[in-house]
């Protein structure tokens, strides 16, 4: 999937994220994460992130996450949903979304 405006999905509440996509210039995938609790789960974070964004076949695209202790479940759902709002067109394979 492409990414062709930006888009975002979540919240700044505790245990929650925001998720911004956007169009890479540079035709490069970058991951930015901020989170509270980088040092014990940035690693996972980041982890579930890249997982997300192969399994929706995202190659290029400005990803930042500011996280504010979400789970694992949650991280997935706003980025599918963030990135699902920045594409044109999305072909989805259901099976990817997990």
């Amino acid at each position: 999937m492409k990414i062709v405006k930006e888009a975002l999905a979540g919240t700044l509440e505790s245990s929650d994220l925001m998720v911004r996509v956007a169009p890479s210039p540079e035709g490069a995938l970058d991951v930015v994460i901020n989170s509270e609790v980088m040092r014990q789960f940035g690693a996972q974070i980041e982890k579930v992130v890249r997982e997300t964004l192969e399994r929706l076949s995202v190659t290029e695209g400005l990803i930042v996450i500011e996280d504010k202790g979400a789970l694992d479940c949650a991280i997935r759902a706003r980025v599918q949903t963030a990135i699902l709002r920045a594409v044109e067109n999305p072909v989805l394979e259901w099976s990817a979304l997990s």
